[in-house]
């Protein structure tokens, strides 16, 4: 009965830790940029946009299409940086458990 005890409070303290990699997750933010700079946006690490900032030079009626581009671009950026960040993060959490190859967290 020991090790159901250990595996026990081995599920708890994961828990735990799982609880607080969230919180951190959830305050990062990520900046994503296109266009050399001129287009940046910033995802919290839920993914919701906090902000764009457009450089000014962009708005021109005849470009609009150009913008959309670099708009979506950013935000695919900043989604792809959220991402790396998370699974640093997991990969913190999971270090040194003993996981059959190929499983993720969470589940």
């Amino acid at each position: 009965m020991k090790n159901i005890g250990d595996l026990m409070k081995q599920a708890s303290q994961m828990q735990a830790k799982m609880e607080e990699m969230q919180e951190r997750v959830a305050a990062m933010e990520a900046e994503g940029v296109a266009g050399g700079g001129m287009v940046k946006v910033v995802l919290n690490g839920k993914g919701y946009c906090k902000g764009v900032a457009i450089d000014r030079s962009l708005f021109n009626p005849d470009d609009g299409e150009v913008l959309e581009d670099l708009v979506a671009a950013a935000i695919n950026d900043a989604k792809s940086k959220a991402e790396a960040a998370m699974q640093e993060e997991m990969s913190k959490l999971t270090e040194g458990l003993s996981l059959p190859p190929g499983m993720k967290l969470p589940f």
